[in-house]
């Protein structure tokens, strides 16, 4: 990852927060364990393990994301709901990147503009959940929250808080980090062979043609660009990628929680780009309290139920000297409810006078369980959502400067519709996830066509 110097000014961070100040808040979603000392033990061994990321990278990605504000980059963040330890192979890692690239090469193409490539991956191995436990066949367990916390089978065994899993997430973390600088290095991304991005079991998918015509366009742009040159272009060679994850488990963020030389105030080490769920911003509550003291650029879901009033709060706690690029509001309502709720949490932040990157999650707010079971999102309830939020942020004057989307590599269908045309049936077929539905490669890349024809409608109006 070559990270270009920040150009960002100094801002002091808070003088009244630690690492461990959030221990005084209010802490949802914390897993109960059993023994506090092995807990103990095993943050303390993860607080001597070196960092994921680094401050430079951190200060850089803030840079970008300040630039996405202003309408000169887009955000694309995307990823796995939920990874797991088991998901941590090459294959699967190089399939997360291929879509992410082949996403924002459409991106780059149709906006002529740069693309801010953000994954979840690399530590997203805790999900929040809307109960504490789970029932079945008259056996009460506590609930499934990710790998970094317990694991999905039905037994006591498994379904217990064990610390141990903090260091197995770290060191699967690290190897995910390592094999993608590793690739993006190498020459994985480079602009020379987009080709070699292609997924194998797409070569028939409805929407293959109108993708190799624009890697032959992109193709012929750069030897162009590189006749002119007399040589060749090395950053065409590389992109930069960047990580993210909930901060959910706060002993985990708080034991990756450093100083580093030559800076001012802590850095979260084990991820560029953390964010606060929808269940988790209580402005007075744990999560805020930790993020608020971080120098890394911080993102905050913003559903429905949110008002006016707390939104302001949230936007002046998290960013209170107004830091460019520092806050992201990633908005998810649910294509029934946009239209009603996101008009006045947009005035409410303009009302403030402060800056903020808008982001679109069209996932979480349209998920749905199918007559067969299956928890699913309709692709064109997705769909909906993002063309409904390009106009409602024209209208309001504003900019929708990104997407976060729940997207695989992995031939899956988890969610219905799309290409071609997914239903109920087909949910049995290739039903992967262990939390929540994902687009797969052809519905990904058809949300990205999608951005591209609503970003230039909305330019034009």
């Amino acid at each position: 990852m070559s990270i270009s110097k920040p150009k960002l000014r100094a801002v002091r961070g808070a003088q009244d927060w630690r690492p461990d100040s959030w221990q005084h808040r209010p802490a949802v979603q914390q897993p109960s364990y059993d023994d506090p000392a092995e807990l103990a033990e095993a943050l303390a061994r993860l607080r001597t393990l070196p960092p994921l990321v680094t401050s430079w990278e951190v200060l850089g990605l803030k840079q970008l994301l300040a630039e996405a504000q202003e309408g000169r980059r887009f955000l694309l963040q995307g990823g796995d709901c939920a990874e797991s330890f088991a998901d941590c192979s090459s294959e699967v890692i190089a399939n997360r990147l291929k879509v992410l690239l082949q996403m924002s090469l459409v991106l780059i193409h149709g906006l002529r503009m740069p693309v801010v490539r953000v994954g979840r991956f690399a530590g997203q191995y805790a999900k929040p959940r809307s109960a504490d436990t789970e029932t079945r066949d008259g056996v009460t367990l506590p609930s499934y929250r990710g790998d970094l916390i317990n694991g999905p089978e039905f037994s006591a065994a498994a379904r217990r808080a064990d610390p141990q899993r903090l260091l197995e997430a770290h060191a699967r973390s690290a190897m995910t980090m390592n094999f993608v600088r590793a690739l993006g290095e190498g020459g994985f991304a480079d602009l020379h062979h987009p080709e070699y991005w292609d997924l194998a079991w797409v070569e028939h998918s409805p929407l293959a043609a109108e993708y190799r015509r624009m890697v032959a366009s992109i193709g012929d742009a750069v030897r162009f660009m590189e006749t002119l040159a007399g040589e060749p272009i090395a950053s065409f060679s590389r992109v930069e990628f960047f990580t993210s994850h909930e901060a959910l488990l706060l002993h985990y963020e708080e034991a990756q929680t450093r100083r580093v030389p030559r800076q001012f105030g802590w850095f979260n080490l084990s991820t560029h780009f953390p964010w606060i769920g929808m269940r988790t911003a209580d402005v007075d509550g744990a999560h805020v309290e930790y993020c608020r003291g971080i120098r890394n650029p911080v993102a905050v879901k913003v559903g429905p139920s949110m008002d006016a009033a707390q939104l302001q709060r949230l936007v002046e706690t998290l960013n209170p000297e107004n830091e460019p690029g520092r806050l992201t509001l990633i908005h998810r309502m649910g294509a029934g409810k946009i239209a009603e709720h996101l008009p006045r949490l947009l005035a409410a932040v303009q009302a403030t006078g402060r800056r903020v990157l808008w982001c679109c999650d069209p996932m979480h707010g349209n998920t749905e369980t199918a007559g067969n079971g299956y928890k699913t999102r309709r692709f064109a309830n997705i769909r909906s959502e993002l063309e409904q939020a390009f106009d409602i942020h024209a209208a309001a004057g504003t900019r929708l400067g990104g997407v976060h989307l729940e997207l695989t590599g992995e031939d899956v269908t988890e969610c219905m519709g799309g290409a071609r045309g997914l239903g109920e049936d087909d949910l049995a077929r290739a039903y992967k996830s262990s939390v929540d539905p994902r687009l797969n490669y052809e519905q990904a890349l058809e949300l990205a066509m999608l951005i591209v024809r609503k970003s230039g409608g909305a330019a034009a109006a």
